[in-house]
């Protein structure tokens, strides 16, 4: 028996407990945010999404070794301020820079799979379709060094013990169950 699968937003963390996930400002209510998986939410938390995004870029090496420079900046600035959130945020666009490159350095186009897997409408088929409509790799190295400048400040952001120290008390404070 195959298990239904969920709609795409219901596998998301909850970063919000009411209605109004957009319009939330979460620098003014910080305990509403649920830190998740990798680089999930970077699209949707306020006001940091709008503060990093411009500066986010990875066309190529330089273009990428400024963005992550930038980001990186932003990231530390906002541990001074003691801004778990916005420093988590900073964190998931670096995260976010190494994996997009990445995946414009194995497929030209950007596109991992000739259709959409997501399309499914089976968890057991989801998985099984990105088997059979992935592309093959095609390596850009213009691509792939963007990706290892981000890797690198990714990783500082990761490992660093005021991030960390922030990320234990943002969890025991606001993600009890």
């Amino acid at each position: 028996m195959e298990k239904e699968k969920r709609p795409r937003y219901d596998r998301l963390p909850r970063y919000y407990d009411g209605d109004d996930l957009f319009r939330t400002d979460f620098r003014q209510h910080p305990d509403k945010y649920r830190i998740g998986k990798g680089e999930q939410g970077v699209l949707m938390v306020e006001p940091y999404k709008s503060e990093i995004l411009p500066h986010w870029r990875f066309k190529n090496p330089e273009i990428a070794r400024e963005s992550s420079d930038k980001i990186y900046g932003m990231f530390l600035d906002y541990l001074k301020g003691e801004d778990f959130v916005g420093a988590d945020m900073a964190r998931k666009f670096l995260q976010m820079g190494f994996t997009r490159s990445r995946r414009y350095a194995n497929h030209k186009s950007g596109r991992k799979y000739a259709e959409n897997p997501q399309h499914e409408s089976t968890a057991e088929g989801e998985k099984s379709a990105r088997k059979a409509y992935l592309l093959p790799v095609e390596e850009d190295p213009v691509k792939a060094a963007s990706a290892a400048i981000f890797y690198e400040k990714y990783l500082l952001a990761r490992e660093n013990p005021e991030y960390k120290r922030l990320m234990q008390e943002h969890r025991e404070r606001n993600e009890q169950v």
